[in-house]
């Protein structure tokens, strides 16, 4: 248990660090980021899938495939899509309120508000991914390395587009990076309770394992691969297509770690 604390809480650090790729926005210039972000976005897809299918099902069902893992697949699946519905709901809610506002205080007042629900829902993204992190050292260290892996491609555009957020509601590029490091660092948190109780109750692992396989699946499937499928252009479209294979071939290579 001691050294998947170690590992779990190195590697919920540096996904937490992930919080300040944004600066390379105020940098290299948004354009420029955009272009490559869709070969990154290719490769999360494909890690992500990857280590849903090559590392965690099969440690799931290592004493046996049963109805009660494919049960827990869905219930990730599940779980992703009304986390995802109520963030998306209390977004989009507000912004039809902006649309019937004329520019004013009030109106700035509420665009600042949706940086800071965007915060919001961040930390809990962060907070579920420690948790998955620190479950998945708890089967083996190949496993928790995989699932990092995952983790920190998947967050790469996402805390692109959190910071973007953040300027557009009008903090400042010093202070959006500060608050987005702060909500990454519930990553840390979410990380240590789950060793810390799952080390306690190890039939929280049974849960826990194929629940994360679903909510991989969930957020490749359902927010990764359409951005992919906007590109219509077939050179481009090529690429995208072997940056997910990449993502893919990555994880099977960690079959062979440890």
């Amino acid at each position: 248990m001691a050294s998947a604390l170690a590992a779990t809480f190195v590697s919920v650090f540096i996904v937490s660090l992930i919080s300040f790729v944004g600066a390379l926005t105020l940098f290299v210039g948004k354009n420029k980021i955009q272009k490559l972000l869709i070969y990154l976005v290719g490769f999360s897809a494909g890690a992500l899938i990857g280590d849903a299918f090559l590392h965690l099902i099969p440690e799931a069902a290592v004493n046996g495939h049963t109805i009660a893992i494919s049960i827990y697949i869905i219930v990730g699946i599940l779980f992703s899509f009304v986390i995802e519905k109520m963030l998306h709901w209390r977004h989009y809610h507000h912004l039809d309120h902006l649309k019937e506002e004329k520019k004013s205080k009030r109106k700035v007042k509420k665009i600042k508000m949706l940086g800071y629900m965007n915060l919001f829902g961040d930390a809990l993204h962060n907070f579920l991914d420690g948790i998955v992190i620190g479950a998945s050292y708890l089967v083996s260290f190949p496993v928790g390395l995989a699932t990092t892996l995952a983790v920190v491609f998947h967050e790469i555009p996402q805390e692109l587009g959190d910071f973007g957020v953040l300027l557009h509601s009008g903090f400042s590029g010093k202070k959006a990076l500060i608050f987005n490091f702060l909500s990454a660092c519930l990553a840390i948190l979410g990380g240590l309770i789950a060793v810390w109780f799952v080390g306690k109750a190890e039939n929280l692992l049974v849960f826990l394992i194929p629940f994360t396989a679903g909510n991989f699946n969930y957020i490749a499937g359902s927010n990764l691969i359409p951005e992919l499928q906007k590109e219509p252009r077939f050179r481009k479209s090529f690429i995208q297509l072997v940056s997910l294979i990449v993502g893919i071939v990555v994880m099977v290579a960690l079959l062979f770690v440890g």
